[in-house]
């Protein structure tokens, strides 16, 4: 698999933990000149010791170039990127990294934002917080973990000017202190943009409070840091035909078509490997795609004029690329 080459060389300035299992790190020009700019809800790809790609959302203000600051979970089991940060990224380590990319944008249009965070989710969503109340634009933030030991930034936000509009919730406190997500999302307003990220179940059951309540598509917002693979027990091979060149590259029921280009030959860019970061995206032209992706939404996923090749696969007997 290829991934984007790495654009950046940063030292780890900083490493500390942010709550239970959850690393900090801040990170700076090896060179010692100013980072390239970032804005709410970008991440960079880190490029790990193990030979890992990981990507890593910005959690620091947008207004700062000196550092840029990553959280990191750390997930026994999880595929080894999270515990490669925790246990083989030292203070002072070089590391190479991407520029900052941004798939999960401020919308610029919203009168107002509404913020749920859960548990790791926060590191985005924070961010944002900070800009949003930069530029004085209203918005509310709710913020949840299992437990009031896994929640990362509690004091950053307690002491931010933007702290009483943020409300804490923890799956092991008092029932009255729990998120009510269909309760909260129930009444849609035209003005309000819903921004969610965290663990899929969480990021699940809000975007489908949404969608049951009648959030118009345009205003919700989501990214995703993992995605289970999905297989199903009657997937087959098909075919993917080259716009360009017209060449024909079949695609093995148990091979992704990222594999498949790229053993032809013709490597997508690849970054998560997940159907989360959007790094692979590819048009198709003819054909119909079998979305498995978590980051079309699901009207672009209807228009079948796009796909992830690095997880999805194929309804038809051939996708015809615009490659």
């Amino acid at each position: 698999m290829s991934s984007s080459p790495p654009a950046l060389r940063v030292r780890v300035a900083g490493k500390s933990m942010a709550a239970l299992d959850i690393a900090l790190f801040d990170l700076v020009a090896e060179d010692g000149a100013a980072l390239p700019p970032f804005s709410a809800g970008s991440h960079v790809d880190v490029f790990l010791p193990n030979g890992l790609v990981r990507q890593y959302s910005l959690c620091n203000d947008p207004v700062e170039s000196h550092r840029y600051q990553i959280a990191v979970l750390k997930d026994a089991g999880g595929r080894g990127g999270s515990c490669a940060m925790h246990g083989a990224v030292h203070l002072g380590d070089a590391l190479s990294i991407s520029a900052p990319k941004n798939h999960f944008p401020l919308a610029h249009a919203a009168e107002s934002s509404l913020l749920l965070a859960g548990g790791i989710g926060i590191t985005p969503l924070l961010c944002m917080a900070e800009r949003l109340s930069a530029i004085g634009q209203p918005f509310s933030m709710h913020y949840c973990a299992r437990s009031s030991e896994r929640m990362a930034f509690v004091e950053r936000i307690r002491g931010a000017r933007f702290a009483e509009q943020v409300a804490f919730h923890f799956d092991d406190g008092a029932a009255e202190q729990k998120l009510d997500i269909p309760g909260l999302l129930q009444t849609p307003a035209s003005g309000v943009h819903l921004y969610t990220c965290g663990p899929k179940g969480f990021m699940d059951a809000v975007l489908s409070a949404a969608r049951q309540a009648g959030w118009p598509e345009h205003q919700l917002h989501s990214e995703f840091f993992s995605a289970e693979p999905i297989r199903k027990a009657d997937d087959g091979g098909f075919e993917v035909q080259l716009a360009s060149s017209g060449r024909v590259i079949p695609v093995a029921a148990d091979q992704s078509v990222a594999a498949a280009l790229a053993a032809a030959g013709v490597p997508v860019a690849t970054s998560c490997e997940q159907g989360v970061c959007g790094t692979c995206l590819t048009r198709v032209l003819e054909g119909e795609p079998d979305h498995r992706d978590m980051y079309l939404t699901p009207d672009e996923q209807a228009a079948y004029n796009q796909f992830l090749p690095c997880c999805s696969r194929s309804r038809s007997a051939r996708l015809v690329l615009d490659l």
